[in-house]
């Protein structure tokens, strides 16, 4: 005799189901993929399930709002292979030369306008790893702090537009991409000065972790300027294209990828490296791709089983204060953070908190700065912490002790960061106003 169950119950077990899977390194857009069409069949039928199988890819890989992503991914990696990272950190650290501390607070730097083409914390934090880290250990800077900084320095690329992160938000909730990437200007500028004010106060409380860089004078500060220029170009044209209407987020994507691929032509990137270049922004497509397809089916499961009703119901019924509520889902953002990518994060919840949110009638886009933020705090807090194990992926010789003691004050200044963004929301709605 078979045991019924609610369609609610196999909600909650599909998504302990979820979590068991992924606790025990199944790939996550699979996991979302097998939960998805086995607990749609459980609710639905079989047939309804396969055929869901079938059309869903078909929807996602046509979705024409999708194909802004690897626009966005080939971009970075332009920007990583054609040696602009290199020359922004150059620019940043002669900006900041003589300074104590300078060389971090231009890691900082460097790691916040590289993300601002990247759309990546990882990508941001492996890049900027490779350029700025020898010269920091060079200069004699402690491990710690130079691994923190750029592990820190590394989050900002989910925040700062365009974000990878920002856009499938945006999409998986229908908002505007245009005010998603205006909103999180200010928290990801708050961010990158935060940051270099963090650098500034570690060096007032142990001078000894660093040294002062070579000083530079104001006309070399202001030559150096012109290493910038390529970076806010793009930046710009994107923005403002796509927030003033002047093309889509798509093909402001486009833009920006070929602007990037005209600097690495003018910087002497050829054949090789563009294949490189190419299969890379593949094979980081696929993966997104696949987890937008699970995510695509783990939410028609989600949907059917009605689990985000009985959860707003029995919120409801608690009687909790709406930012009660918004806190203790941060709270299993940061939880989950430690723990999972941040797109993944994104794609397999969304589609549960989301109707919560409509529900008690929260702002979305504020609601989606401060997710974004919190999801960047888990990637640079222990035990996992996805920036913290890339750096140590390109640090071999540095601990993982010493990167999460160094990175411990920068968790103090996004925490600062995110109650600031709770207590004035105004600051994530500055330029929609």
């Amino acid at each position: 005799m078979g045991i019924d169950l609610s369609s609610e119950m196999i909600g909650a077990i599909g998504l302990a189901l979820l979590l068991v899977l992924m606790v025990i390194r199944v790939p996550v857009a699979l996991t979302m993929l097998v939960v998805g069409v086995a607990g749609f069949a459980q609710i639905i039928s079989w047939d309804a399930a396969i055929a869901q199988l079938k059309t869903v890819p078909v929807e996602v890989l046509s979705n024409y709002s999708f194909s802004a992503v690897p626009m966005f991914i080939l971009m970075g990696v332009l920007a990583a292979h054609s040696g602009m990272a290199g020359t922004l950190f150059q620019s940043a650290r002669t900006i900041c030369g003589g300074w104590k501390g300078g060389l971090a607070i231009a890691a900082v730097g460097s790691c916040g306008i590289f993300s601002a083409i990247s759309g990546s914390s990882l990508a941001t934090a492996s890049t900027m790893t490779r350029v700025a880290l020898p010269e920091m250990e060079r200069y004699g800077y402690n491990r710690g702090l130079a691994t923190g900084a750029l592990a820190a320095g590394g989050t900002l690329g989910i925040m700062i537009p365009p974000s990878i992160a920002l856009l499938i938000y945006a999409i998986l909730t229908e908002q505007s991409v245009g005010d998603m990437f205006m909103a999180g200007l200010v928290p990801g500028l708050m961010g990158l000065l935060m940051y270099a004010l963090t650098v500034t106060v570690v060096m007032r409380l142990k001078p000894s972790l660093a040294v002062a860089g070579e000083p530079t004078s104001w006309r070399e500060k202001l030559a150096s300027l012109g290493g910038l220029v390529p970076f806010f170009a793009v930046f710009l044209v994107m923005i403002l294209g796509i927030y003033f209407g002047a093309f889509t987020p798509t093909e402001g994507a486009s833009v920006g990828a070929f602007a990037t691929l005209l600097y690495a032509l003018v910087k002497g990137m050829r054949g090789r490296e563009l294949w490189r270049s190419v299969q890379e922004t593949l094979a980081l497509s696929a993966v997104v791709f696949f987890m937008l397809v699970g995510a695509e089916t783990l939410g028609y499961f989600i949907s059917v089983s009605r689990i985000s009703f009985s959860i707003t119901d029995v919120l409801y019924g608690m009687n909790l204060a709406p930012i009660v509520v918004v806190l203790c889902i941060l709270l299993l953002y940061f939880v989950l953070g430690m723990f999972m990518d941040a797109i993944a994060m994104l794609v397999i919840t969304v589609p549960v908190v989301f109707p919560i949110i409509q529900s008690l009638g929260i702002d979305p886009v504020w609601f989606g700065i401060i997710t974004v933020l919190t999801v960047e705090l888990g990637l640079i807090t222990p035990p996992v912490g996805m920036n913290v194990f890339v750096i140590k992926a390109m640090a071999p010789h540095v601990g993982l002790g010493e990167i999460f003691k160094g990175v411990a004050p920068f968790i103090v200044s996004d925490f600062l960061r995110l109650a600031l963004l709770i207590a004035f929301p105004v600051l994530t709605t500055l330029f929609l106003l």
